[in-house]
C-alpha cells in the first residue's frame, strides 16, 4: 500500500514483455519496500520476452515468474511517477502525476545479447531514479 512516504513508481511500455519489466525488477530489488511498483502494457504480449528474462537472470534477478499486465487508468491514478516506454498516445495521462518518457531500444525479437545493453542502460536509469526519491540502492 502506498503511504505518503512512500512512493509509486508505474512503468509502462506496449507490451509489458520486456523494457518495463526490467525497470520494474530492477526498483524492486534495489529499492525494496521503499518503493510501491508497478508495470504494465497497453498491449500486453501473453508472455514476458525470454531473451529478457535470461537477460535479467544473468544481473541476478529472476522474473521467470512475471507476467505481462494491462495498463488501467487506476494504476497510473495510484501512482506517483509514470514512466513510459514508447507507449505513446496509449498511455493516459493525469494531472498531477510525474511523467517521464525513457526512450530505449525495443528488445521485442531480439536475442540476449541485444537486451544487454539495453538492461544496463535501464539499471543506470533506475539507479538515478532511486537517487531522485532520495532512497539509497540496496545494492
Amino acid at each position: 500500500m502506498s503511504t505518503s512516504t512512500t512512493p509509486s513508481v508505474l512503468f509502462v511500455c506496449v507490451h509489458n514483455a520486456g523494457r518495463s519489466q526490467m525497470a520494474a525488477a530492477f526498483l524492486t530489488h534495489l529499492g525494496g519496500d521503499r518503493v510501491q511498483v508497478r508495470s504494465a502494457g497497453s498491449a500486453p504480449a501473453d508472455t514476458v520476452n525470454p531473451a529478457v528474462v535470461e537477460a535479467m537472470r544473468e544481473a541476478g534477478i529472476d522474473i521467470s515468474a512475471e507476467t505481462p499486465k494491462v495498463l488501467t487508468a487506476e494504476a497510473v491514478q495510484s501512482s506517483d511517477v509514470v514512466i513510459t516506454m514508447g507507449c505513446g498516445d496509449a498511455c493516459p495521462y493525469f494531472p498531477g502525476k510525474r511523467y517521464l518518457d525513457w526512450q530505449l531500444a525495443d528488445p521485442a525479437g531480439q536475442g540476449v545479447s541485444a537486451v544487454r545493453p539495453i538492461r544496463d542502460e535501464i539499471e543506470g536509469r533506475i539507479r538515478s531514479l532511486l537517487t531522485e526519491l532520495g532512497i539509497e540502492p540496496t545494492a
